[in-house]
């Protein structure tokens, strides 16, 4: 199976040979974990690798109920998904973007910022659409105080806990698709900033019990992200599309807002009311002052942060609008600048012309 073409061949362990094949490699490994299933001597560890971990089955009105709860074995679910997602981004690169970046014929900057866009907005897309069905069908958009109520959170039902391992997949893959994509020096630490607080936040959601305080923020912040994306998308199509990134910036304020407020809400005024206080690491409880107010902290100062990269951003937009604004202007001063006469009439289109607007007559020489 192959993602990408092969202009081509180098050699066998080279990095070239690496970066060109990185996708065919891992899909190997993946059907290697999938063989495994059909013995009976490896299916228990291939299981470990696919199917989510730490299952407890509990009665809920006279029916069974599968619950799940973290362990270190999720650690194999999180390096299975993590190959998946190397493969299904080489898919959407080969068969998308490449196609669309021939077509546009986009310089190498600009190619880089559009291939990055184009992966994060599909995986925005399908992110804040499956976080949107889990908030419904769990039912804590209809009933807010369940973001807090019955702390600790410790178990989770199927689909919140694959998606958590997805989450953590798909941004631990970023990591090495810099390398793979030779993505250029000056954009790596820019990239690697959201991927760490990606990382960073969604872990801590996971292993804090905050999950779904952690679901709610994280669907907030990919529909405005994707909306940054799709404008950046329609930029590079053409740069008069310089609406959307209007509209992006309204979501954008009101998503850090939305995200202050209700993490003031869920975890400053909810948890400190809860009746469930203190450190109990065998029942899962993080319910602490210090605990609270470092993820207080945390969330705060990473809303600031990216506040002030917006106001920076804003503010040279707004002045390269106001160049572009003045240049226009001299020019079109230039342009309108009446032209020089001269004592008997001005010249115009290399014609003399008399201050009545008709042409001199020439004198004509005698022959001799």
């Amino acid at each position: 199976m192959a993602f990408r073409r092969r202009n081509k061949s180098y050699p066998f362990f080279s990095q070239e040979f690496l970066i060109q094949n990185h996708a065919d490699i891992v899909f190997s490994l993946v059907i290697f974990i999938l063989i495994g299933l059909m013995f009976e001597a490896t299916a228990k560890t291939a299981v470990l690798f696919i199917q989510p971990q730490y299952n407890v089955t509990t009665l809920l009105s006279e029916e069974e109920v599968t619950f799940y709860h973290y362990g270190w074995k999720d650690c194999a679910t999180v390096v299975f998904y993590f190959f998946i997602t190397i493969i299904l981004h080489a898919v959407v690169q080969e068969y998308l973007l490449d196609k669309v970046n021939r077509r546009l014929h986009l310089s190498k900057s600009k190619n880089t910022k559009f291939n990055e866009s184009g992966q994060l907005c599909v995986f925005h897309l399908v992110s804040s659409v499956w976080s949107l069905y889990v908030l419904l069908t769990e039912g804590y958009i209809l009933h807010p105080s369940s973001l807090w109520e019955n702390y600790p959170h410790v178990h989770l039902r199927f689909q919140v806990k694959f998606f958590y391992l997805t989450q953590l997949a798909y941004w631990l893959h970023a990591l090495p698709e810099l390398y793979f994509q030779k993505v250029r020096k000056e954009e790596i630490p820019r990239q690697l900033q959201y991927i760490c607080l990606y990382l960073l936040h969604i872990l801590a959601a996971y292993l804090l019990n905050l999950t779904r305080v952690g679901l709610v923020l994280v669907f907030l912040q990919y529909v405005s992200e994707l909306g940054f994306h799709i404008a950046r998308l329609f930029y590079f199509t053409d740069e008069n599309h310089q609406k959307m990134f209007d509209m992006w910036a309204v979501s954008f304020v009101f998503t850090r807002m939305a995200t202050l407020t209700l993490m003031f809400l869920a975890v400053g005024f909810g948890l400190a009311r809860s009746e469930n206080q203190g450190l109990d690491l065998a029942a899962g409880n993080f319910n602490t002052v210090l605990i609270r107010m470092t993820v207080l902290l945390a969330v705060c100062f990473t809303q600031s942060w990216l506040l002030w990269k917006f106001i920076r951003f804003q503010l040279r937009r707004w002045r390269e609008f106001r160049h572009e604004q003045a240049t226009r202007k001299k020019a079109t001063k230039q342009a309108l600048r009446p032209l020089k006469r001269d004592s008997i009439g001005h010249h115009e289109n290399g014609v003399l012309k008399a201050e009545n607007g008709v042409s001199p007559r020439t004198k004509k020489l005698k022959s001799p």
